[in-house]
């Protein structure tokens, strides 16, 4: 009998048991559809991500020289490479932001001309691309989420000096300085206009540009027996010397000459050396680098004569030869102000600009 008994009050237990079970099934169900709802979000978000970066970038990059219109375009080509969610994205234009980027205190603030960074945001709701779907959570009303991702690029573009990159490689440094006044003039896009530089050929020919040149050499630096070289290592530099570093740049070692990098002091001042000027013989090495962008020391005055002047130098420029007549009577050096994107900048600190043209590699800031 006492068996019978315990048999009877077993059966509720028994349904308990599979009531439970179901329970927790369908709740582990629902886990497991939110999870794979969950894991699809972030990864949606993470493609929109990597859209906005490399827009960012990309955008970044064109607005070193180009109008708004040709940075919006870049961003818009450069995230419509990727798809979020199965789906290329697209910008929209209000979504490209030009602003400048603080490096110290790392903020970002909008602006209506060109700084020196863009802010992209990419989209997946209900103004741009759609909303994203979700598949398991549907059961419960919610059909779709809406996403945004955003980046931050930015360049430095103005600097103060120079140390050697961290790569190894020559600084495209050339040992000649250009007197301030003229290479204001040059900026602004005052001079003569005889020759093009073409982007995709890196050739140099006949015809105007639209782009100011300069003749810097030879010119009156007012100091008689000088008409520009400037000693960038050991003093008095030989032909030869000038010769490597007009067509490899400036190394590491004659760097070290200067307490191994040029840089502008507190006063905004770097003294250099200077040779008694520019001679036949290098000819062939300025020739070899003609349409090449290289960064000239900028001076403001120059004291003492011939291989005993000192150039007063304010700021750094980045220019291109265009033409080079080093005989006869009409002795010629012409340059054009050119993009040069560097490593081993050294950022100014100061809200006076000290550089011109010259800008670091574009990096994702935030």
């Amino acid at each position: 009998m006492n068996c019978s008994r315990h048999r009877l009050k077993s059966h509720p237990r028994r349904g308990s048991t599979l009531v439970l079970a179901a329970v927790f099934v369908v709740l582990m169900l629902a886990m497991i559809g939110f999870a794979v709802d969950l894991g699809y979000v972030v990864l949606v978000r993470t493609q929109l991500q990597v859209a906005a970066d490399s827009a960012a970038i990309a955008a970044t990059a064109a607005n070193m020289e180009g109008p708004i219109e040709e940075v919006v375009a870049a961003a818009a080509q450069y995230a419509g490479y990727h798809a979020a969610g199965g789906k290329n994205v697209e910008l929209n234009p209000a979504d490209v932001e030009l602003g400048v980027w603080d490096f110290t205190s790392r903020r970002f603030t909008p602006s209506a001309w060109s700084g020196n960074a863009v802010r992209v945001t990419t989209r997946r709701d209900s103004t741009t691309n759609g909303e994203s779907s979700l598949f398991f959570v549907r059961a419960l009303g919610v059909d779709s989420v809406g996403l945004k991702t955003e980046a931050i690029a930015a360049f430095v573009d103005d600097f103060s000096g120079f140390r050697p990159p961290s790569t190894g490689e020559n600084l495209p440094f050339l040992p000649f300085a250009v007197d301030k006044a003229s290479c204001d003039d040059l900026f602004t896009g005052i001079g003569t206009d005889n020759w093009t530089w073409d982007a995709e050929t890196g050739k140099v020919t006949p015809g105007g540009d639209g782009v100011a040149e300069l003749n810097f050499y030879p010119q009156d630096t007012g100091a008689p027996g000088n008409r520009g070289t400037v000693d960038i290592g050991r003093d008095n530099n030989s032909t030869a010397d000038l010769r490597r570093q007009i067509v490899e740049g400036v190394s590491a070692e004659d760097l070290s000459y200067h307490g191994g990098k040029l840089e502008l002091d507190d006063r905004g001042e770097l003294e250099l050396g200077a040779d008694p000027g520019l001679s036949a013989g290098m000819k062939n090495a300025l020739e070899a680098i003609k349409g090449q962008g290289r960064i000239v020391p900028v001076f403001s005055q120059v004291t003492g004569n011939g291989n005993n002047a000192r150039y007063t130098i304010v700021g750094f420029a980045g220019v291109r030869i265009m033409e080079v007549k080093l005989t006869g009577g009409d002795k010629r050096v012409m340059i054009q102000p050119a993009k040069m994107v560097v490593l081993g900048g050294i950022p100014g600190t100061t809200d006076t600009r000290t550089s011109d043209w010259i800008f670091s590699p574009v990096c994702l800031v935030r």
